[in-house]
């Protein structure tokens, strides 16, 4: 029987487990926390999600009908514990648990990871596996950035707030307007203390419902194509909540679509700049004590800062010569799923394609469990299915990624790899003993 490990038991890593287990597979998870769930458990009290309950799921594993349509932190997280109770999988999640290393077997002259992987935790030497499916996420290295001069008030990262009890002082400024960033301010707003954002750049603000209907479920707009959705998306937020031009001090997006810019789902942010609690903010120049000096010659005096400015992209047991690195993002294939420079090692999660996200787990180790079975069908002269997938498909370096595109990657690989499964010819020719590897 083949043996693979999983790393990182969140709903990415729990997603992998019900595959491969699924599929007959010995899986070992490690998980270096003490439960299942991964940032659901560490992430800001105001949180709920941004997309539907109906539309976030497990497979065949519908959230509970009393959750409401955007379901509180707590409750995604014992969503996601309920699942992995129901299938069994704390008996094969070793907590406690970090993996300090994963290094290739010595593969001759195949390519990195074709023999199969070491894996070595806090615990010791765990051994080899056939493959490694890296689950362990992208929101939890925090980004922030270098600006000239210091700050003499309180400093977090969106990653380490909880609630306004995290903050001195009623003037606060939160950088960033992504999903996090605004759902801060408007937590901060919300308990009476002043916020400021920094937007740097003008985004989209897209509203959570139309018609009183989470937006994701209005089910006209399942009728016209991807381009004819974010046109009508941004007519309807245009009707329903304005423009940036109407919220003082907001730059308009540079993008025309959706698709080509950023884009926040979140209205309550606008509620409270209307109401006088938010302010936005340009660019920082630079720090000065408590004060602030912005882009545009103004300043602003501030006891606490919070940064929500994502995330870097971090896999620090595995040496950065394995992978192909650019843009600080290892280079994939596939939907994401299969890194550059490697065989037999498989990433759950590490794209993030707008719109829920659990589901987004499942279908990616769906697919890892077909490579896996041709890896093991090709037998021990192996299959160079990372080498075959770079020579037909293009390079993603993105992590946040319009859905559609997304949606035509894992198509164009499922069909990829049925046409692998129904060909031996072509599984020889894709066969280490014949492929030619750099």
């Amino acid at each position: 029987m083949t043996r693979y490990c999983v790393i990182g038991a969140g709903a990415a890593g729990v997603s992998a487990l019900q595959q491969l287990r699924q599929a007959g597979h010995d899986v070992v998870c490690f998980e270096k926390t003490e439960r299942v769930g991964g940032h659901w458990h560490t992430d800001y009290d105001a949180l709920h999600l941004i997309t539907s309950r109906d539309m976030t799921m497990f497979e065949n594993f519908p959230m509970p009908a009393e959750y409401p349509h955007f379901p509180r932190r707590d409750q995604v997280r014992e969503y996601i514990e309920s699942y992995a109770r129901h299938h069994g999988h704390y008996e094969t999640i070793t907590f406690g648990t970090e993996v300090l290393s994963v290094t290739p077997v010595p593969a001759g002259g195949g390519p990195v990871g074709s023999a199969g992987w070491r894996v070595s935790t806090s615990r010791g030497d765990e051994g080899i596996f056939d493959g490694v499916l890296v689950a362990n996420g992208h929101l939890w290295s925090p980004k922030i950035p270098d600006v000239p001069g210091e700050f003499t008030g309180k400093q977090l990262h969106s990653s380490a707030y909880n609630n306004v009890g995290d903050l001195d002082g009623n003037r606060i400024l939160v950088v960033g307007a992504g999903n996090s960033g605004c759902d801060i301010a408007a937590d901060v707003a919300q308990h009476r203390r002043e916020a400021d954002i920094v937007m740097r750049k003008g985004v989209y603000f897209q509203p959570k419902t139309y018609f009183g209907v989470p937006r994701q479920e209005v089910p006209f707009l399942a009728e016209f194509s991807p381009d004819e959705q974010d046109l009508l998306s941004r007519l309807l937020a245009r009707v329903s909540i304005g423009e940036n031009r109407n919220y003082p001090g907001m730059p308009d997006p540079k993008a025309k679509t959706l698709a080509d810019g950023a884009a926040t789902v979140n209205d309550l942010l606008l509620y409270w700049i209307h109401h006088g609690r938010v302010q936005v903010r340009p660019g920082i120049d630079r720090f000065d004590g408590n004060t602030v000096h912005f882009s545009d010659g103004t300043s602003g005096e501030y006891d606490s800062i919070v940064w929500a400015t994502g995330f870097h992209v971090r896999l620090p047991f595995l040496d950065t010569d394995t992978l192909t690195w650019r843009s600080n993002v290892p280079v994939r294939y596939a939907g994401g799923i299969l890194p550059e420079g490697a065989e037999k090692l498989y990433f759950v999660g590490l794209i993030a394609p707008r719109g829920p996200q659990i589901p987004v787990y499942g279908v990616q180790a769906k697919l890892i469990a077909r490579m896996i079975a041709l890896h093991t069908e090709a037998g021990p002269q192996g299959l160079a299915l990372t080498n075959y997938f770079a020579t037909v498909q293009e390079p993603e370096l993105r992590v946040d990624i319009v859905r559609a595109i997304w949606n035509d990657q894992m198509a164009d690989t499922e069909r990829l790899l049925t046409a692998l499964a129904a060909s031996p010819a072509l599984r020889q020719l894709e066969s280490l003993s014949t492929t030619s590897v750099s």
